[in-house]
């Protein structure tokens, strides 16, 4: 590099001034950070987007999902009965009320709210009963004698008696004891805390993430039904074409005007169309049945698309109002600082092993008994009553642990460092994802109206093709690669439609952004327009063929 570019190179690197227009460009280090825009431990906020619905309308009373535990063991129970037509916004209903993993997502809130709970609990006093034998009873017996006094012998039955006192004794007794303990001072105590309530936020995030993603696939799941649908569409149109085109060629080849080779084309072409309508029809059943899954239908039920694939609108802001807006409103983002906050809470309660607790206790206890004694011709009882009560303070230090609670202190501050970087790849990713919509909904957008102009262009174009076979004037090739392109074209436009609409909708989860600005009612002619000669043309259904015999056609 020349030396005199190389100063011009380095003084602009120096003063910060590279793009084209002359602009200065931003010092990052200038740049706001998360915790200074969300705080250390940011809140969700539900009202951010609109709640899941919990209840079902009555025209949709009979789409609840089945049971959580359901499982159909007959053929009969998951035969499909009926295709429900459904619109975007009753497919968005059903799936936030039907959702097994939306349920899921809301019980682990309800999980970490217990969690947290309990770790409150420890600003609490305990207290422990303890009682043994309600009642408890002994019995037994004792007998005294005495050495100096003599054995008798009876005369008449020679047994040898030995003199003494034989003594019963009955004993019930009943204790209780209650102890009550209390910690004054524990570190580990305000860590636990913290970290058990940033563990509910994030769950709640989580909530709303999960929410935000479920309406994108119901919403995404949707559109390409639609696809499918105007596919289905495009295939029969195609057939028809094809059908036409066959009977043409076949009643010009009987008048000996055409050649053999031009009925074999349109015959192939026609295999061809059919074969094209086969895939989009299985493409279409797939997608009703993807669809399904997602908002969690009755077995014996099939969602279809009750509208035709549409433009839904126009997208508003621009894309550095998309970004800005992506910023604020994921909750992915949320989620990494309230990670760097748990793991700095489980830190400082990591330093709180080698520190000292301080717990103020109360022990209690009493017990009672009875104690009657009988000895030949009198008997004694006892009945005593004993009872005891510390208050003290207990202290607990463990001084020195090889170390052990340092170590863990400096594993939770690395693992939030590295939590910080994830942060930093979040925010790029983020950004990627809004871009890379944004970007493919301006394609997508530029795509419809080249593709709208070509099904134009090749409509008028097979219309031509097909007047000039009639006169002669060119082959049945020319029809058949005008109809071969006019059914691309026409899937090269579906394709963008549904596309373009699957990018709104990325770009609303994405942003948390709902500019959608409505397109405007077309301007449609009173009169009905006339049907072409093509659609009116019945396609007859293919039987199904096994694959062994099918395969011996092509032999």
């Amino acid at each position: 590099m020349p030396s005199h570019i190389a100063g011009v190179v380095a003084a602009q690197e120096s003063s910060g001034v590279t793009s084209d227009n002359g602009a200065a460009l931003i010092d990052q280090n200038s740049l706001p950070t998360a915790i200074e825009q969300k705080g250390a431990r940011p809140q969700a906020d539900p009202s951010v987007l609109p709640p899941a619905a919990t209840t079902l309308p009555e025209t949709l009373d009979s789409l609840y999902s089945p049971p959580t535990l359901a499982l159909p063991d007959q053929p009969g129970q998951v035969r499909i009965r009926e295709l429900r037509p459904l619109t975007l916004a009753e497919v968005e209903q059903l799936a936030e009320v039907n959702s097994p993993s939306l349920k899921a997502a809301a019980l682990e809130v309800q999980q970490a709210k217990s969690t947290l709970r309990a770790a409150i609990s420890s600003w609490y006093p305990t207290l422990n009963l303890t009682a043994n034998g309600l009642p408890q009873y002994l019995s037994g017996q004792e007998r005294f004698t005495d050495n100096n006094e003599a054995d008798t012998e009876s005369v008449t039955t020679g047994l040898r008696q030995r003199s003494g006192v034989l003594t019963y004794t009955e004993q019930t007794s009943a204790s209780f004891r209650a102890s009550l303990n209390w910690n004054l001072i524990d570190p580990a105590r305000v860590p636990q805390i913290s970290a058990a309530r940033d563990s509910f936020e994030r769950a709640r995030d989580a909530y709303l993430i999960a929410l935000r993603d479920l309406r994108l696939t119901a919403a995404t799941a949707y559109y390409n039904l639609q696809r499918y649908d105007s596919q289905v569409d495009v295939g029969k149109q195609a057939v028809a074409a094809s059908l036409l085109s066959l009977r043409y060629a076949r009643s010009r080849f009987q008048a000996g005007v055409a050649t053999k080779l031009e009925v074999l084309e349109a015959e192939t072409q026609l295999a061809r169309d059919r074969d094209g309508l086969i895939q989009s029809l299985n493409s279409q059943v797939r997608a009703r049945r993807d669809l399904a899954r997602i908002i969690d239908l009755p077995q014996d039920i099939t969602a279809t698309a009750a509208s035709p694939a549409k433009v839904v609108g126009a997208w508003e802001p621009s894309l550095q109002e998309s970004i800005i807006a992506a910023y604020a409103f994921r909750e992915e983002l949320d989620q990494f600082i309230l990670d760097i906050s748990i793991k700095n809470s489980n830190a400082n309660a990591s330093l709180a092993a080698v520190q000292p607790i301080l717990t103020i206790f109360n022990d209690f206890s009493t017990q009672r008994s009875e104690i009657q004694q009988t000895q030949q011709s009198f008997s004694t009882e006892l009945e005593g009553w004993e009872m005891d009560n510390a208050v003290g303070l207990q202290a607990t230090w463990n001084i020195f642990d090889g170390g052990k609670a340092r170590a863990d202190y400096r594993r939770q501050k690395q693992a939030a460092e590295a939590s910080a970087y994830e942060f930093a790849n979040q925010r790029g990713l983020i950004r990627l994802q809004v871009e890379q919509s944004f970007y493919d909904l301006r394609a997508n957008q530029q795509t419809i109206q080249t593709t709208a102009r070509e099904v134009l262009s090749q409509r008028e174009a097979l219309r031509l093709a097909r007047l000039r076979f009639a006169a002669g004037v060119t082959t049945q090739r020319e029809v058949v690669d005008n109809q071969r392109d006019l059914t691309r074209a026409q899937t090269r436009h579906v394709d963008a439609l549904s596309n373009y609409n699957i990018t709104i909708a990325e770009l609303r989860r994405y942003t948390g952004l709902d500019q959608v600005v409505a397109c405007p009612p077309l301007d449609l002619p009173a009169d009905k327009a006339e049907i072409p000669e093509a659609e009116q043309i019945q396609i007859k259904p293919t039987p199904e063929i096994p694959a062994c015999q099918a395969s011996l056609l092509g032999s």
